[in-house]
């Protein structure tokens, strides 16, 4: 007796399930890895280096495709990265306004910023190489909105329970010398919130999951564009009728955080997103934004936040000392390696009123933070000197006004997170996890001309890809 086959369709927890399987081990599982163990990663103390650890697995998938592709204008970065590496010759070097000596910390911190740039460089190749089929520009999206959620939840965490701190495992096995590091604690020991002094007094700015306060701003403003394109979209479901709510719980820590910066880039994001709808005809959409921002508006002035605005903006004490730093980093780096800067950060001699001034056991705030932090420009600029700093605002400006005309979700979101990060990149470092939420944004840009819809006649033309082979 012969028996005829008979094709059966999954069942839908089958298809479910398939489904979970090929995220968690299929291609792009180390985002999966890196994004949805990022709480544990942070509770361990391996938040920072979980990246170049998932690096490892791009590259080795990268290695053994016959093609790797690269975006329009990828030599521009190559330039940069060299010009980085080069930089690295000059590390000995003491720089003029700083304090002389230290080559050994200078290398460490060399070695830990050049591990970030390769890392972000493997993660924009391995995203962009991957076909839509393979790892979906909309599992992207909902990854980087889940890390939004969990910046959110971070920061409501330092709003309510801002003097929490805890050793992590990676603290308790790190030899007591490593581990007491001041830079290194500050990278491996979870806090939920730092506590300073900017309104006069002790207040909390919320940190958790990630080292600073500015540090959680810029992630938490950079993970916006995509959670409004996961949580916010026509394919959203039940996430839709929910955003408006996190959106609104979301303005307590920003708030609280008294982050200028933040307040300043959502500005831009918020006036980019009306302009983007209102482009393309969504004039309900745009009625539905204005709206939010008034009621948003009317709830920080009838409760408590607006007075924390209203302190925050009476205190601009910051300012006089972010001008002093920024004038002197860019004249050091005039003055002592226009070229190619001097590798790394230096340590200010004295304090802005006198050379004798500086750190001591009754003051640890006197001498200013190191020349080369306090922005990405700056860090840039004195570090890879004005060529070096050249060509890395080359590669992403090119980049911004080549995906500028498109209409696709993905561009928009990318566009929005180019857009913000040029404007808090005076105050905020973008180096680490920001730095690779904005190469994950540029490779879904550039994986629209590989895949996306045919442009349109207002949109820019479509543009071949490079290739090593």
């Amino acid at each position: 007796m012969s028996v005829i086959p008979v094709a059966v369709e999954p069942r839908p927890i089958e298809r479910s399930t398939r489904v979970r399987r090929q995220a968690l081990l299929g291609p792009g599982w180390p985002l999966t890895v890196i994004f949805l163990g990022f709480p544990l990663w942070w509770v361990l103390g391996l938040s920072v280096f979980i990246f170049p650890v998932m690096a490892v697995p791009m590259l080795w998938h990268l290695v053994h495709r016959p093609t790797v592709h690269v975006p329009k204008g990828f030599g521009l970065w190559l330039l940069f990265l060299v010009w980085m590496f080069a930089s690295s010759l000059v590390l000995q070097a003491d720089a003029p306004g700083a304090i002389p000596g230290g080559s050994l910390s200078r290398y460490a911190t060399f070695a830990y910023r050049a591990m970030w740039y390769l890392t972000v460089t493997i993660a924009l190749l391995y995203v962009g190489n991957l076909s839509e089929r393979e790892l979906p520009r909309r599992r992207v999206a909902r990854l980087l909105a889940f890390m939004f959620l969990v910046t959110l939840v971070g920061g409501m965490l330092g709003v309510l329970l801002p003097h929490v701190e805890f050793k992590s495992l990676l603290e308790i096995a790190l030899p007591g010398s490593i581990a007491h590091n001041p830079y290194v604690n500050s990278l491996i020991h979870p806090s939920f919130a730092q506590i300073q002094q900017v309104l006069g007094y002790e207040s909390p700015r919320p940190s958790a999951p990630f080292t600073y306060t500015n540090t959680w701003g810029a992630n938490l403003i950079y993970y916006l564009p995509f959670f409004l394109l996961a949580w916010g979209g026509r394919e959203a479901g039940w996430r839709r009728p929910l955003a408006p709510v996190v959106l609104a719980i979301a303005l307590i820590p920003v708030v609280v955080s008294l982050n200028r910066g933040l307040w300043i880039g959502l500005g831009v994001a918020v006036i980019y997103g009306t302009i983007r709808l209102a482009m393309v005809g969504r004039t309900a959409a745009v009625g539905l934004l204005v709206g939010g921002i008034v009621a948003a508006v009317v709830l920080i002035l009838v409760s408590p936040l607006g007075e924390i605005i209203s302190l925050r903006l009476q205190h601009p004490n910051s300012n006089q000392g972010r001008e002093n730093l920024s004038g002197l980093t860019v004249s050091s780096a005039y003055q002592g390696s226009p070229i190619v800067g001097f590798g790394s950060t230096r340590n200010v001699q004295g304090n802005f009123n006198s050379i004798a001034g500086g750190t001591g056991t009754g003051c640890n705030n006197c001498s200013p933070p190191a020349m080369g932090t306090q922005g990405d420009l700056w860090r840039l600029t004195f570090s890879y000197g004005f060529i070096g700093a050249g060509l890395y605002l080359l590669f992403f400006f090119r980049q911004l006004f080549r995906y500028l005309p498109s209409r696709s979700p993905y561009v928009s979101a990318g566009c929005c997170t180019f857009l913000t990060s040029f404007v808090i990149m005076f105050v905020y470092d973008n180096l680490g996890p920001q730095l690779f939420t904005i190469m994950l944004a540029l490779a879904l840009m550039w994986r629209e001309d590989l895949e996306g819809p045919e442009p349109s006649p207002l949109l820019a033309p479509r543009l071949e890809e490079g290739a090593l082979a």
